[in-house]
């Protein structure tokens, strides 16, 4: 007998459809007509976003768990379901994916160049995006994932535009290293599949997955978690697999590259606490020292890299590389605190980083030049835009009152008695992010009026949303953090992770074989 699914089960496949409602109407929209073909994708991920914060408040704490679920048999022969459902750690990534989808269309609203195509390939992007953090199954997850990365390169070759690289070369570099990365973590969800069928049951459920412990020998776990490190870690831009994402961002038109920081990034950290450390938790502890290596490389060596750049999105791109060594090194620690703030990272970072690159491509679009020594002075004729992005750049350093303190805050206090050196040099590289981050907005929006300049004009109308929604959230949750950690807490200890880590930290773990 089949059970019809309640109405809160229905919450998520509509937060799901709504863009590709908005998608499907935009095909039939003839393509003279832009301002509609705007309106229509506003509209979609408007009601995506509103359902998604109607969910994020409507989510019962106290009971936490896994809510709002749908289960419905898809191909029962090999046990895959069409599952979705959102707790304490998935919730707050579908909000994100939201809050940074409605924004990027305004961020693109003056786009002329086949506006028909564009929007429709963004509204795809955002659909796959939302899918991997509502998946309760890995092959939906992974199938969601798979439809990420083609809207990205067609995206990035028609509508990019970089001056040291070539669209075209950032374009395919960027979709190799996610294709090999998703070549491994094939592999290991595979693995992981055959290892957990061998009872007669097969599953791709991730809490059933997790249930089958006693079926994934020590070796095995380390195998497929290292399989996956390297997947989610190319995704994430673990070093050294991160040289495509700083090419990528650059590349990428202003919208794509919103996404792509803001929540693409983040299904790689994601996936690395949802299926590495809650199904693998001996392999996680076996990697967790090389992760947390690498993870040093990320925030130091990028934050040096950044020092360096004169291109203001690459000076953004490393900086997204260095932040990302922040959620690694929480990762690797492997306790609830770390945990927490490697969530509370992943979300504001994508905030952060998606208003960055907003008003980085308003800078570019009225003055055609991202070359930080050709600007200054800029804070004169575009008032407006030099507020979002000082905003954006004082919560990349960790502002007291910004969500990017708390989250930093959470980590450290997480990493410092299990990581202590890599706690302390963590805590280095917030000085590098400083200096770097002031030096841009020293030189592109202070000093001497530039005459060059006085003919630009601010933004303004529908530009103003991504500063209005994404600043908010940048305060709102800085003043008021419980809103975001104590949902956080909840999905770390209603999921079992909690229990997982305490179990992992006393096992014993020696060789690979």
């Amino acid at each position: 007998m089949t059970t019809l699914p309640t109405t809160g089960s229905l919450l998520l496949p509509a937060i799901l459809l709504s863009p590709v409602l908005a998608m499907l109407m935009i095909v039939f929209i003839p393509k003279e007509e832009r301002k509609l073909i705007r309106i229509v994708a506003a509209v979609g991920t408007f009601v995506a976003m509103a359902l998604s914060l109607y969910a994020f408040f409507a989510y019962n704490r106290s009971l936490g768990g896994m809510q709002f679920t749908l289960t419905i048999p898809w191909v029962p022969d090999i046990g895959v379901n069409l599952a979705f459902g959102v707790d304490g750690l998935s919730l707050p990534m579908l909000l994100l994916t939201n809050l940074i989808g409605f924004s990027s269309i305004y961020a693109s609203w003056n786009m002329e160049k086949r506006t028909k195509e564009f929007f429709v390939l963004l509204l795809i992007l955002i659909t796959g995006v939302m899918g991997t953090f509502i998946a309760r199954d890995l092959f939906i997850f992974f199938l969601f994932y798979e439809i990420v990365v083609i809207p990205i390169y067609i995206m990035v070759i028609i509508w990019g535009s970089t001056k040291r690289v070539t669209k075209e070369y950032a374009g395919m570099k960027l979709t190799i290293y996610l294709l090999i990365g998703s070549a491994f973590l094939l592999v290991a969800l595979i693995a992981l599949y055959l290892a957990a069928a061998r009872n007669g049951n097969p599953t791709f459920m991730f809490d059933q997955l997790a249930a089958r412990q006693e079926l994934y020998s020590p070796s095995f776990q380390k195998v497929a978690f290292g399989l996956m490190l390297f997947g989610f870690g190319s995704l994430i831009s673990m070093f050294p697999f991160h040289s495509w994402s700083p090419d990528g961002y650059a590349g990428a038109p202003t919208a794509v590259s919103m996404i792509h920081a803001g929540v693409l990034k983040k299904i790689g950290g994601y996936g690395l606490i949802r299926l590495g450390v809650y199904v693998l938790p001996i392999g996680a502890r076996y990697w967790a020292p090389v992760i947390a290596v690498l993870a040093i490389g990320n925030v130091l060596y990028a934050a040096f890299i950044a020092l360096a750049q004169k291109d203001l999105k690459y000076v953004v791109g490393y900086s997204s590389v260095s932040h990302m060594g922040y959620v690694l090194i929480a990762i690797a620690a492997l306790n609830p605190t770390a945990m927490n703030g490697a969530v509370a990272m992943m979300f504001a970072h994508g905030v952060m980083s998606a208003l960055f690159f907003s008003m980085i491509g308003f800078i570019y679009e009225k003055t055609h030049t991202r070359n930080i020594p050709d600007l200054g002075g800029l804070a004169h004729q575009m008032p407006r835009l030099a507020i979002g992005f000082m905003i954006a750049g004082l919560a990349s350093l960790g502002l007291p009152g910004t969500v990017n303190f708390i989250a930093e805050f959470t980590i450290f206090m997480g990493t410092i008695k299990v990581l202590p050196v890599q706690a302390i040099l963590g805590i280095a590289g917030i000085i590098f992010t400083a200096v770097y981050t002031l030096r841009v907005i020293a030189n592109v929006l202070f000093g001497p009026r530039r005459p060059e300049w006085d003919h630009l004009k601010d933004i303004r109308g529908p530009e103003l949303i991504p500063l209005v929604i994404l600043g908010f959230v940048i305060f709102s949750v800085g003043i008021f953090p419980n809103i975001l950690m104590g949902l956080i807490d909840t999905g770390v200890v209603s999921s079992g992770l909690t229990k997982v880590l305490e179990t992992v930290s006393q096992a014993k773990i020696g060789g690979l074989f």
